[in-house]
């Protein structure tokens, strides 16, 4: 017996941020898990560029907070992923971010959030990580978002045939890095130039960069996290950006911008450049060189979809989590269908 071919899985994301350095951070990756309950993407890889576990930590909470039911399954581990961490990189240290969401303790005195990160081997290698979840994807089915330092993709790069599988494998880097046209030294670039220089040169792919000056324009209101979010008496997001700065305040969306580009580039939230090429100076200024054979591009704000893009991002980020179907393999699925044939036959 034949069986029909399995559909292609939607668009698989690999996210490599510096979780704790800014609120957007965490903003970013409650509306990436917003489009994966709306099945638009899988979250397939989550690493930190932040030698932390702390940082790990967080990222995890975050993965388990939306990997159960709304009734009362929070903190399910059915969809968790493995973190990966740099063990080597900028600013190890807590941010306040970090502590209200890791220290915050109930009633009770235990953790309102759960995690499993407590040491090293709790993490995973970020770069062994990454080429891991590229190998698991459909041709070209996979965007990879990065919304801090290079870091772990300097050392990603360095792998014996990488290149190679990221051309199979993926579809668009998105990075938010840089100022555009020109401009710098910009905040990611700077914490780790060396890694930033070998990205842009170095990847085989087509790269869209989110300026510095794209981020400053897009902010995530505030009053949102009092009416959007009221639904859950404890969210991480929510008590990280409380936190991240002095309230009242409008965040800054640098990475949320680079998530939407890359899972809905259809929506064309926002213009894109000529191609070109993209050079880091040493001193971490970027460098945009118009080329028609050049795979880089840098994404400009519409004034026209400005409003559009807010709206989506704080209803996505506050999106209830949504319950997964358990997805059986290949072989279970062909035992199953066999077993339904024969029980029609007999």
């Amino acid at each position: 017996m034949q069986l029909e071919p399995r559909p292609r899985p939607p668009l698989g994301v690999v996210f490599d941020c510096d979780m704790g350095n800014s609120i957007d951070d965490a903003l970013a990756l409650s509306v990436l898990y917003g489009l994966d309950g709306k099945n638009e993407c899988r979250v397939v890889s989550i690493s930190t560029s932040k030698p932390s576990l702390r940082s790990a930590a967080m990222c995890e909470v975050i993965g388990r907070f939306y990997a159960g039911a709304v009734s009362g399954a929070f903190s399910a581990a059915g969809r968790t992923l493995p973190t990966g961490m740099a063990v080597k990189g900028a600013h190890p240290e807590d941010t306040p971010m970090i502590k209200a969401v890791l220290d915050r303790v109930g009633a009770d005195g235990k953790p309102v959030y759960q995690h499993g990160i407590e040491k090293l081997v709790d993490t995973a290698e970020a770069e062994a990580l990454i080429r891991n979840a590229f190998t698991s994807q459909y041709d070209q089915n996979c965007v990879v978002v990065i919304t801090g330092p290079a870091t772990n993709f300097r050392k990603l790069l360095e792998l014996p045939g990488i290149k190679e599988l990221i051309t199979a494998k993926v579809r668009t880097l998105v990075v938010m890095g840089g100022k555009y046209p020109s401009g710098g030294p910009e905040y990611n670039v700077k914490l780790d130039i060396a890694a930033a220089k070998k990205l842009f040169a170095e990847w085989p792919g087509e790269i869209i960069a989110s300026g510095e000056e794209l981020g400053e324009q897009v902010l995530f209101p505030v009053e949102a996290i009092d009416t959007k979010f009221s639904w859950a008496a404890n969210h991480p997001t929510v008590d990280a950006y409380r936190a991240a700065e002095k309230m009242p305040y409008n965040a800054k969306c640098w990475d949320v911008t680079a998530v939407l580009q890359a899972v809905r580039p259809k929506e064309a939230y926002f213009k894109l450049s000529e191609p070109g090429r993209i050079e880091v100076m040493d001193d971490g200024r970027t460098k945009f060189t118009v080329a028609a054979d050049g795979k880089h591009r840098y994404m400009i704000l519409d004034p026209e979809k400005k409003a559009a893009v807010v709206e989506a991002m704080v209803e996505l980020a506050s999106a209830k989590p949504v319950v997964r179907q358990r997805r059986f393999r290949p072989q279970n699925e062909q035992k199953k269908e066999e077993k339904k044939e024969e029980q029609k036959k007999s």
